[in-house]
């Protein structure tokens, strides 16, 4: 019986919490609510519109639930997937060129993320990260359409076009993780994971979206879904879980220390989010750790759904391009581009 194959989604939770690296994650995660508490002492430097009264002690139980949560729904999928075999570490390359891929991936990756906050500085622009500026948590910062449109253009390309282009070209697209083994199982794993974050959303976010007109949402919803599987989905998606993925399974062979490191590498992309503040060493750290606190767990989630169907498509309609882009940031894109 491998890691995540156990009937049930207690055994799961019980089988992760032996491993090692979870249990020093664990411990880590425990660590920087602490400092956060130290730092902040209850006030947030960040520009968060949608979260303005929430305190440092509310933001932090809700980043504890979103873990719950995602804990939660990874055990769901476990439990779905059960039964299923799916060799992603069999994709990738010999491990020689895993480690070398994987090192020039990485650094291909922190030189998009610094070109982008290079170029959009000189347009006058918010630095391009995995997020334009606003999303989720909103933004008092003007935001233009044509910044909204280059950070999609640039991520896209940077992000997507230019490593499928190179990848595709020397694998197949089974080995990039970009053709489903079951169809079946995959749309019915996508539907479920779907539902219940959608009813999560809608039970415990104040959704904007409902205040939206019907010519609001008309225009609002398919622009909002077009620009963030653009900008932000399709280069995630891409990057990490089609190609760095499966080579990460290989050098570690370990499904858990993967997961972890997807986690890790999806909050680095998010580095330039627009809330950020670096002008202290307290305020840095602030940034860093609701970084982490943010976006680790889905991260996580993401690099499980990929693991346990081969499919970097799943992550994209089961839990990105809908919930939580199309539902949290349409009011946002339609605040950007004036629609009325």
């Amino acid at each position: 019986m491998t890691l995540l194959d156990h009937a049930r989604p207690v055994g799961v939770l019980a089988s992760l919490l032996r491993r090692r690296s979870v249990r020093i994650t664990a411990v880590c995660w425990l660590a920087v609510n602490a400092l956060v508490l130290a730092v902040a002492r209850d006030v947030l430097p960040f520009d968060w519109p949608a979260a303005a009264s929430r305190t440092a002690v509310g933001r932090l139980v809700d980043a504890n639930l979103a873990l719950a949560e995602v804990l939660m729904l990874t055990a769901l999928v476990c439990w779905l997937t059960r039964g299923r075999a799916v060799d992603v570490a069999g994709r990738a390359p010999r491990r020689s060129d895993c480690a070398r891929e994987t090192v020039l991936l990485l650094l291909y990756g922190a030189a998009g993320l610094g070109l982008g906050f290079v170029l959009a500085r000189l347009a006058g622009w918010h630095p391009f990260g995995l997020h334009l500026a606003g999303s989720l948590y909103g933004t008092h910062d003007h935001v233009s359409p044509a910044e909204s449109v280059a950070w999609a253009t640039y991520n896209l390309v940077v992000y997507a076009v230019v490593p499928l282009w190179f990848f595709r070209r020397r694998y197949s697209a089974e080995a990039l993780n970009l053709r489903s083994g079951d169809r079946r199982a995959d749309v019915r794993l996508i539907a479920v994971v779907l539902a219940v974050e959608t009813l999560v959303q809608v039970a415990t976010l104040d959704l904007g979206i409902v205040e939206l007109s019907a010519g609001q949402l008309l225009l609002g919803l398919p622009l909002t879904f077009v620009l963030y599987l653009a900008g932000a989905v399709l280069p995630a998606m891409i990057f990490i879980y089609a190609i760095l993925v499966p080579r990460l399974l290989r050098l570690t062979g370990s499904a858990v220390t993967t997961a972890i490191l997807g986690g890790l590498i999806y909050t680095a992309l998010h580095v330039w989010d627009a809330w950020t503040v670096f002008d202290t060493a307290g305020n840095a750290f602030l940034s860093l750790a609701f970084l982490l606190l943010t976006y680790f767990a889905p991260g996580v989630f993401k690099t499980v759904l990929t693991l346990r169907t081969g499919n970097a498509w799943v992550h994209v309609w089961a839990y990105h391009a809908f919930a939580p882009h199309t539902l949290a940031d349409a009011p946002h894109v339609v605040h950007v581009f004036h629609l009325r």
